[in-house]
């Protein structure tokens, strides 16, 4: 299995350098949620985690958490990619890229709405033919081109 320690470095590097209001980020299973937000409680950043693995309840309250503003980081699978309106989301991070070009859109869309700006951010590993292979799919998909992330991030999180 690759090493992907460089996704958590450099989510914690984002972490520290933007202030964001609110921010979903994107795994590919329930395991991958839950071992983020482990990994990011264990750094002393504050994350709530939901995924299908959870009972109704304990959904409902961590999107009531998340909608009211008392959390402001939430991890989680595809589960809240369609459907979910959460006012202060500008930011969406792609930690896994999405195995399905047709949940792609609903993922990123879940930053900027109501008239507000958002920013989609994919972790992709260059390096990788699997994550190469499906940006370029993704990309040709929606008529689109998915720019690298520049150095000043001052340029990109001007709200």
């Amino acid at each position: 299995m690759e090493d992907e320690s460089w996704k958590l470095d450099t989510l914690i590097e984002l972490y520290s350098a933007v202030s964001i209001p609110q921010v979903v980020i994107f795994c590919n299973s329930k395991h991958r949620v839950e071992q983020l937000a482990d990994q990011m409680n264990k750094k002393d950043f504050t994350v709530s985690f939901l995924h299908g693995g959870l009972s109704q309840d304990e959904r409902s309250l961590r999107m009531k958490e998340f909608r009211s503003g008392a959390s402001r980081v939430l991890i989680s699978t595809d589960l809240i990619a369609r459907g979910i309106d959460v006012h202060n989301v500008q930011l969406v991070i792609n930690y896994d890229f999405c195995n399905d070009i047709d949940n792609y859109i609903h993922r990123v869309g879940r930053s900027g709405r109501f008239g507000k700006k958002g920013i989609a951010i994919n972790f992709v590993n260059i390096n990788s033919s699997k994550d190469r292979l499906q940006l370029e799919a993704t990309e040709k998909h929606y008529s689109t081109t998915i720019m690298a992330l520049p150095q000043e991030l001052e340029e990109v999180f001007a709200f």
